[in-house]
């Protein structure tokens, strides 16, 4: 049947099942702070889904769809979450670590390594398991690394390693 001949209440009442986000397959570390964040929002999604569900079937039947694959998703994610103790050391980089470097071009930066569900990029909050957070990890002041890019590789030299105050 044509779905010119589809009754357009009955379609709008249907929601499209939402493409499931994927789960890395790297292991689940992240800080304490990490752990509180994914906690808060697990608490959001599933306020927003007790709300869409008073409406009934005056419900948006595609943010419900959405909300509750987000909701499965940072459940997940709270349930394999490895919190690491906080870092600890300023002579070897670890997850939590704060990170100042120099690149090639001798620009400056600061970076502090979190887990996958906390990177912030703008922020400086880099991935572990990124490649960037890969060669920083386990490196020590002075430590020139190699930064495997998809732009090409670059060499940077570790300047000083701080812990979170």
């Amino acid at each position: 049947m044509s779905r010119a001949f589809v009754n357009e209440d009955q379609a709008a009442a249907q929601a499209d099942q939402p493409v499931e986000r994927r789960v890395s397959d790297q292991p689940n570390y992240l800080t304490a702070s990490g752990l509180r964040q994914l906690q808060q929002r697990v608490a959001e999604l599933n306020a927003l889904r007790s709300e869409l569900q008073a409406q009934g079937e005056g419900a948006d039947k595609q943010r419900l769809a959405d909300t509750e694959r987000d909701l499965r998703y940072f459940s997940a994610r709270v349930q394999s979450a490895q919190v690491v103790p906080a870092a600890t050391s300023t002579d070897k980089v670890q997850i939590g670590s704060r990170v100042r470097f120099v690149d090639e071009q001798d620009q400056e930066h600061v970076v502090q390594l979190v887990g996958e569900d906390e990177a912030d990029a703008g922020r400086g909050l880099i991935n572990w398991g990124s490649p960037l957070g890969r060669a920083l990890l386990g490196a020590e002041a002075g430590d020139e690394v190699v930064w495997r890019r998809p732009a090409g590789d670059q060499s940077i030299e570790i300047i000083e390693i701080g812990i979170e105050a």
